[in-house]
């Protein structure tokens, strides 16, 4: 009986303990790395990149690195890169109608990364710059609208927008999804009191 149960706390001790210990050390010296689902793995090593593993499971770094593996996490690096779907809100883009009103205009979209490589290298800040890109391309393709157009037809006005930005993206490795014009408003606080003037006495005119 001691003898089971010294076996079994040579066991637990080993499992809990020792294992977790073990592949520890065996990835901090390359020997595997796990990728998670909605992630890449970059690893650069003297400014070369080696290898992207962007599918989800548990890698031998040997098979994949050769033996630059067993240096990678010493004089290399692994960026881990989010590939998830991501969604940005662009609120009150300034632009001006056909006719001088000033208007703001919000603008929701989708991006997914989808080369790691370009995403690290081609730009040193590529979500904001994105999000600028998009902010210009509304401004530029936006601007000048007959004002009616601009409160009724966002679908096309969705698409000119997704259209200018979608080269830029692909050259800072993402993918852009859908971009959809969320709001369209007023932003001339004088104009928005007498429209409602106007509306409040036409009510009256109806109503009387």
């Amino acid at each position: 009986m001691p003898l089971f149960i010294t076996g079994f706390l040579l066991a637990f001790i080993g499992g809990f303990i020792g294992v977790p210990i073990i592949l520890a050390i065996a990835r901090l010296f390359g020997l595997y790395t796990i990728v998670g689902e909605g992630t890449a793995h970059v690893y650069v090593l003297f400014g070369r990149v080696l290898a992207v593993l962007d599918e989800p499971g548990m890698y031998i770094l040997p098979f994949k690195l050769g033996p630059a593996a067993f240096i990678i996490n010493w004089f290399g690096r692994c960026s881990v890169i989010d590939m998830r779907l991501d969604q940005v809100y662009l609120r009150s883009q300034a632009v001006n109608s056909e006719e001088g009103a000033p208007m703001g205009i919000g603008v929701w979209y989708e991006m997914v990364v989808s080369n790691p490589v370009s995403y690290l290298f081609k730009n040193a800040d590529p979500r904001g710059s994105l999000a600028a890109n998009v902010s210009n391309a509304v401004v530029r393709t936006l601007s000048n609208m007959p004002l009616a157009d601009m409160l009724e037809n966002r679908h096309p006005m969705s698409m000119a927008v997704r259209d200018e930005v979608t080269a830029k993206s692909q050259e800072w490795g993402y993918r852009l999804g859908s971009v959809y014009i969320r709001k369209v408003h007023f932003r001339d606080v004088e104009m928005i009191r007498q429209i409602e003037a106007k509306v409040v006495n036409r009510l009256r005119q109806v109503t009387s």
